[in-house]
């Protein structure tokens, strides 16, 4: 076609009026928090429901805190050399012990090999897991990054990434492009402050423009995540950290900007408190239906792997999956830690949980997957109901404990999700008949055990509708949690 061709000056015109209209229909998000709370959380996060959180770093190699509450392995460094800092004494007496006194935390990087690491293998196993997102530390706040970051080696001025360091390779690409793969979507842990980087102590001012933020935007430019959980905000304002800057940059111009789902933590009172952030509880009791929002936890007290905690300090399958199920049951996403040792393996007591979580999700899925709350999210026995906590940080918070029944006490007889008109009636525990309270089973609803065909026998009654449950189906797996399926049931 010529150049002069008046077709082809037709199409050029056009062309530029889409594009035009295109650009337009971009929204621009200025850096202040009004206009960034105009962009909506991307639909995934709430239809994913379930993800993997991955503290792996130099803390890996000690693998060492007090079993307690926030006994937080990864935080070695920092309880080893801060005498307030609460179990300081043991971990020093630990170092000591088995380091000597005079052994550097910085020489753990020598240790730090992850010469057994197989990224397929962690992809295969989250997959089976029934994990929809990972989410991995790119760097705690001891600044070791796990990707091939060159300023972090020159703060610290010695080798202090992962593919410069002793692995000499790049954890964090190698194990997106497995995870990626596997169709799972990839995310990571990012730690706005680091405790001993010689800049943050000397100019914080200078740290955040001329470290941080240009670190930030080369692990997003880089490997384009899913998901950012940022960390280690909380000794400056939002403003002080420049979140809003970076932000808009992230919603404005990373090549992650339609896709990117991002936490609250980026000021010293920013938690819960922007609608385009997703609001983050930690060991807690969680939020409710009202807001979007993550627990997340370990299988036993720590993030980072711990070698002091035994098997009973580990939560048991079945009580990973109810809290799952009751995360969801409130509108929330549980995002689920292990902590790989130092050779790049994953104990083996965290595969075992997480496979059986995915066999019990293989079936049970439906409920929990694209769920939404229903206008109850739980039922209760008769009897009076136990306090629970508020906290969303280290709240002893024991939902395992609320579904046994006592003497006197009201206990957790069902929870309960949505998805498509269907309700899902999540039943912890031995099946036994209960009632729905307030529901009336609309005509053309069917009631049947998820995974199977048999149906549930019921009674409509005045206060609810009676579910006479008294042995599951052969075709349903003998387990601690069952799934009846209401089809139809939300008209």
């Amino acid at each position: 076609m010529s150049s002069n061709s008046p077709l082809l000056h037709v199409k050029i015109i056009l062309f530029v009026i889409c594009s035009f209209g295109s650009a337009k229909a971009q929204q621009q998000y200025s850096s202040d928090w009004s206009s960034l709370n105009q962009r909506k959380i991307p639909a995934w996060f709430q239809d994913a429901r379930f993800g993997i959180f991955i503290h792996w770093g130099v803390y890996a190699v000690p693998s060492y805190a007090p079993v307690r509450p926030d006994g937080y392995s990864e935080w070695y460094w920092y309880t080893l050399k801060n005498k307030n800092r609460h179990s300081h004494d043991e971990t020093e007496a630990f170092h000591n012990k088995v380091y000597g006194k005079d052994f550097d935390y910085k020489d753990f990087e020598k240790q730090f090999k992850a010469e057994l690491f197989d990224p397929a293998q962690w992809a295969k196993l989250f997959k089976r897991s029934g994990a929809r997102y990972v989410v991995l530390t790119s760097k705690h706040h001891e600044g070791y990054c796990l990707w091939n970051n060159e300023a972090a080696s020159k703060a610290y001025q010695r080798p202090w990434n992962a593919v410069q360091g002793t692995p000499k390779r790049d954890l964090l690409g190698d194990l997106t492009t497995a995870v990626r793969k596997e169709g799972i979507r990839m995310g990571y842990y990012y730690s706005l402050y680091e405790w001993f980087n010689p800049l943050w102590q000397t100019d914080q001012r200078r740290y955040i423009d001329s470290f941080m933020i240009p670190q930030f935007k080369d692990l997003v430019t880089k490997y384009q995540p899913s998901i950012i959980f940022s960390d280690g905000e909380w000794s400056l304002s939002d403003s002080a950290w420049r979140s809003p800057e970076t932000l808009a940059w992230l919603f404005n111009e990373s090549p992650v900007k339609d896709e990117v789902v991002v936490n609250d933590r980026w000021g010293s009172k920013t938690r819960s408190k922007n609608p385009s952030t997703y609001y983050t509880s930690e060991y807690g009791t969680g939020l409710g239906p009202d807001v979007i929002w993550e627990e997340s936890k370990g299988m036993g007290q720590s993030y980072g792997y711990n070698r002091a905690e035994r098997l009973e300090d580990y939560k048991s399958a079945n009580n990973l999956i109810l809290d799952l199920v009751d995360i969801v049951s409130r509108g929330g996403n549980l995002l689920l830690d292990i902590g790989p040792a130092a050779d790049g393996t994953i104990p083996v007591v965290m595969q075992e949980r997480l496979t059986s979580i995915g066999d019990w999700l293989q079936l049970n899925g439906e409920a929990i997957y694209e769920s939404r709350p229903w206008k109850n999210t739980r039922s209760w026995s008769k009897g009076i109901k136990p306090v629970i906590s508020t906290k969303s940080y280290q709240a002893h918070y024991d939902i395992a404990g609320m579904i046994v029944p006592k003497k006197d006490t009201a206990h957790i007889e069902a929870f309960y999700t949505t998805r498509g008109g269907n309700l899902y009636v999540i039943v912890p525990g031995k099946p036994a008949p209960f009632v729905i309270p307030g529901f009336k089973l609309p005509p053309g609803a069917a009631v049947e055990w998820l995974g199977s065909k048999t149906t549930v026998p019921f009674i409509q009654q005045k206060e609810g509708l009676l579910l006479q449950i008294k042995s599951r189906p052969a075709e349903v797996p003998p387990g601690g949690i069952y799934v009846i399926k209401i089809r139809n049931a939300l008209k």
